[in-house]
């Protein structure tokens, strides 16, 4: 396979709507509006682990059955998520800002590709339909969900990513020679009848376990295992229902807002494609 390679280049948050019938009265998002089938988007400040805030984009197109968010981390990383409900797939993808007096590419960018599990995220249909009545609160998740450790022994080749995702060809275009998988999530995908030409063999697990971490190495030369992590701040994990009395059956009216932080080990051939893990 081709190597890894870089590119050059606290309170509580006010309640969004599931109301379709509020829409004229706080307004559309961008992208409603625009035609049948264009994409929804949600614009919402948020509240980093760290306290700080951003702005995250969420967009839905129930057409395609997919969701995706971005945010920029403060120090000018930008962080997306995209999840493909129809392929079973959500994509990870993040845009390191390089250090250029340190001799660095502008930019390096990597693309992490796991299984989708559809109790994760709320349905695209609701995540459309979303609505805030005040865009300048700054919301917090009420449910911070634990670490996830995850170790990425696969390479997906870009060319024949479409064949598992058409979202891979948009979305990891800058990190072409930097997209990775697990094993467990590629046999459920060849069990759904993903073609085996979508996937490369990285160096296996027990010659991995050999190799230091490349925050622990001094030759920039070597090969190393390079951990990388990211934090979705906030993004509707679970609809919220109601009761009333006018109707028998309780029906959607919220949604309950989640905090998830990844943690992504994988190869690299050498130390310079991983310059930010410096921890031990």
């Amino acid at each position: 396979m081709r190597p890894p390679g870089r590119r050059g280049v606290p309170t509580a948050s006010p309640a969004l709507l599931l109301l379709p019938l509020l829409v004229p009265l706080l307004g559309a998002p961008r992208g409603v509006g625009a035609g049948p089938g264009a994409p929804a988007e949600l614009r919402v400040r948020v509240r980093l682990p760290d306290g700080q805030v951003t702005e995250e984009s969420l967009q839905a197109d129930s057409d395609a059955d997919s969701i995706s968010l971005e945010l920029r981390k403060p120090d000018g990383t930008l962080v997306s998520f995209t999840a493909d409900f129809k392929k079973d797939v959500k994509i990870f993808r993040a845009l390191i800002l390089g250090e250029l007096e340190k001799g660095q590419s502008q930019f390096q960018a990597l693309c992490f590709v796991t299984r989708l599990h559809h109790n994760e995220i709320i349905p695209s249909e609701a995540m459309a339909k979303l609505r805030q009545k005040n865009p300048r609160a700054v919301r917090q998740a009420e449910e911070v969900r634990g670490l996830e450790h995850l170790h990425m022994d696969i390479a997906v080749n870009f060319s024949q990513g479409g064949l598992l995702s058409p979202h891979i060809h948009n979305v990891c275009a800058e990190a072409a020679d930097s997209i990775y998988a697990r094993q467990e999530d590629v046999r459920f995908w060849l069990e759904q009848g993903v073609d085996s030409s979508v996937f490369e063999a990285l160096p296996e697990a027990s010659e991995q376990q050999l190799l230091p971490r490349c925050g622990q190495l001094g030759d920039g030369g070597r090969p190393c295992v390079c951990r990388y992590s990211l934090s979705l701040a906030w993004y509707p994990c679970l609809l919220k229902y109601c009761h009333s009395r006018d109707r028998p059956a309780p029906y959607k009216c919220g949604i309950r807002s989640c905090q998830k932080s990844y943690s992504f080990d994988f190869y690299v051939p050498q130390r310079q494609l991983c310059l930010w893990d410096e921890e031990p």
